[in-house]
């Protein structure tokens, strides 16, 4: 029954989505889509009935400032002398799951680490919104229907195999569930048993969690035993134009160009020079494994705080924060947001959160107007354009 459940979601796209309007028109509607796909009457109607939208909800999507931070602010933030402590001691705790999640999936312990830290603080904050609720919200909202239609069909299909309570499971505002937070439909696609006692429980089994977490990663293309990222030193000529995710080239190349490694050797890899506060900042090479962090977030800042702090946690050093240009503040990023997408760029929304598709027209633009294009925006050139 868990199998046939969970490739009947793989298979069934979500019916065309009406959002916003009456609650109870909506409900029908993902109720007559459930009874479509086969999903069980009696857990249509212990996730649907009762369910209520939660403004609360709505307010923490609307809100997620934290993500217009830097990335010096927000690594600072993030990382504790009191989160590395813990991930050395949960490390230690679990390191039967951790040597048997590097054994099966090549992932060092500190990757895994570090989502758990950033997620619920080694799952001790996982979150108290309704998480029935959460996925009903977002799921009726016009924003991301797209997205959180087919987690509410995936909640019922998980209490239809008796693993999700709509009435007392409780998680982050989004509807992430779990010491590392995975949405219904990653649990039932990519839910591992890690402790070995037949059920899957994220909220209370860190080795589930762990486990689960480890084959999301591996499933979205991690390469075992592979780096994900290095802090570097740069030539002061280097070609700022030829940085950025979006320009790779084989790690000798880098190196014959006069790049080095902080610690160790440059792995024999294509890799991107990652500058996340431009050419006077932090510098990383970023391995094909780095990509795989933005399948389990989207947000860059976080991404590369998440993937820098796993290096802290593999035994890595604390990055040079050199002496960056100031980050423009939030209304400045919205001004240049707006610049830019008058030029043509598409900058993904004028949200004043500088992410990849941001840096990439910074680029373009610093090129056309011969700054040095390190893709780190600066008021020069706010004024410029």
């Amino acid at each position: 029954m868990r199998f046939a459940l969970a490739l009947t979601l793989l298979t069934t796209p979500a019916f065309a989505q009406t959002c916003d309007g009456p609650l109870s028109d909506f409900l029908d509607g993902v109720r007559n889509e459930a009874t479509a796909m086969g999903l069980p009457e009696t857990a249509i109607n212990a996730v649907l009935n009762g369910a209520a939208l939660d403004p609360d909800v709505i307010k923490a999507d609307r809100a997620q400032g934290v993500f217009q931070k830097d990335f010096i602010t927000f690594s600072r933030a993030l990382i504790s002398q009191n989160r590395i402590d813990n991930g050395r001691i949960f490390g230690e705790r679990y390191k039967d799951t951790f040597a048997a999640i590097e054994a099966r999936f090549g992932i060092p312990a500190g990757v895994l680490l570090a989502f758990w830290a950033f997620e619920t603080d080694y799952g001790q904050v996982q979150g108290n919104f309704n998480t029935r609720n959460a996925l009903v919200t977002l799921a009726q909202d016009c924003r991301r229907p797209e997205l959180f239609r087919p987690q509410l069909l995936a909640a019922i299909a998980l209490n239809a195999r008796g693993d999700f309570d709509p009435v007392n499971t409780t998680g982050a505002w989004a509807g992430e569930i779990g010491q590392v937070q995975m949405l219904p439909r990653d649990i039932i696609e990519r839910g591992m048993d890690g402790d070995g006692d037949g059920h899957i429980d994220l909220k209370n089994s860190a080795p589930d969690a762990l486990m689960s977490g480890a084959n999301v990663l591996s499933q979205l293309g991690w390469q075992p035993d592979e780096p994900w990222l290095q802090e570097i030193t740069l030539p002061t000529d280097l070609n700022w134009a030829e940085t950025g995710l979006n320009h790779r080239k084989p790690a000798t190349e880098w190196a014959e160009l006069g790049v080095t490694a902080k610690s160790g050797a440059l792995a024999n890899l294509d890799a991107a020079i990652l500058l996340p506060m431009g050419r006077n900042g932090p510098a990383f090479l970023a391995y094909p494994n780095f990509d795989v962090y933005f399948e389990w977030n989207k947000s860059f800042v976080y991404v590369t705080t998440a993937a820098y702090f796993a290096t802290r946690l593999e035994g890595g050093q604390v990055y040079d924060a050199g002496n960056p240009t100031p980050p423009l503040t939030g209304p400045q990023m919205q001004a240049l947001q707006k610049k830019l997408t008058a030029l043509g760029h598409d900058v993904g929304g004028i949200d004043g959160i500088l992410g990849a598709m941001t840096r990439a027209a910074v680029q373009i633009e610093q090129i056309r107007l011969g700054l040095p294009a390190d893709a780190w925006p600066t008021a020069d050139l706010l004024n410029q354009l």
